[in-house]
């Protein structure tokens, strides 16, 4: 990691920078703010609260994606709960230990990255679920919930929207996975549990995971029809009824569902190519649909 060391005890200061450079870390160092603020290609901002006369909102304002960590020899409003509020991420009391610090530097890092992750995963999963609609009110539902659907995608839909709503934390388990219901066991009270593949249990192993499931905060979904259960069960059928039939689609059906969810997002050279079609055919097939090709 590349670390700007903001400390005008210069002893100090390389102290901490030889430490950190046995680590592995580059390390630069200033001795006041506005050196500092002339570059913020940082990962991490080592910033003394002990630097007088200095006004420290511009060197966190500068490096706000950066993991801002106040070296502080006392704790007060200035050299703590102000910075804080300010941006920076945390602080450190004088003396302390390098392993302390870069615990930290660590904790942060991985934070930064977990953030990330999430916002990655988040703006697949809206895109991902566009094309998703269900008509279910998700402040009338009870779990724990069994969630009828021939299609997948709308039983996934249903789960991470009602967990988002409810702004919990969400678990996914498959119950072909033999560690499955040790899992669900553990799942704690104050999360969603979103488990698929009910269809996949025997008849004598519903018994035993209707029986762990009571009192928590369940979503289980099943691509076949949900029977002898004493729990809600929500059906949820698709916009098309492509996916209704619980059977495999004739190829002519198949193509029609393609052309008619598709032919916007890709161009008619592309599309026909991925349907394994001349672009003629694929001309020939709207005609035979009646699909009109928006503009």
């Amino acid at each position: 990691m590349k670390i700007l060391i903001i400390e005008n005890e210069v002893y100090l200061a390389q102290s901490i920078a030889t430490k950190l450079g046995e680590l592995g870390h580059v390390c630069e160092m200033c001795t006041s703010t506005k050196d500092a603020i002339r570059s913020n290609n940082y990962d991490v901002v080592l910033l003394s609260t002990n630097i007088n006369g200095q006004d420290f909102n511009p060197v966190i304002e500068t490096f706000k994606n950066s993991i801002v960590i106040l070296m502080v020899s006392y704790i007060s409003n200035d050299t703590v709960s102000k910075p804080l509020s300010a941006g920076a991420k945390d602080y450190i009391l004088k003396p302390f230990m390098i392993e302390e610090l870069v615990r930290k530097i660590d904790h942060y890092q991985d934070y930064e990255r977990l953030k990330k992750r999430n916002e990655a995963y988040e703006k697949y999963l809206a895109h991902s679920f566009s094309s998703v609609k269900h008509d279910k009110d998700l402040n009338n539902i009870e779990l724990p919930i069994f969630v009828s659907s021939n299609f997948q995608k709308y039983a996934d839909a249903f789960a991470f929207e009602y967990a988002q709503k409810e702004n919990l934390p969400i678990h996914f388990i498959s119950l072909n996975d033999s560690k499955a219901l040790h899992e669900v066991e553990s799942i704690p009270q104050n999360s969603i549990v979103y488990i698929i593949d009910y269809q996949t249990l025997k008849k004598a192993d519903k018994k035993q995971f209707c029986e762990i499931i009571a009192g928590k905060k369940a979503i289980i979904a099943s691509s076949d029809k949900i029977e002898d259960v004493e729990y809600p069960v929500l059906e949820i059928k698709s916009e098309s009824n492509v996916f209704d039939k619980g059977e495999i689609l004739p190829i002519e059906d198949y193509v029609k569902f393609i052309v008619l969810n598709y032919q916007d997002k890709y161009p008619d050279t592309e599309l026909s190519k991925k349907l394994g079609i001349s672009r003629k055919s694929l001309w020939e097939k709207r005609k035979k649909y009646d699909i009109i090709k928006k503009k």
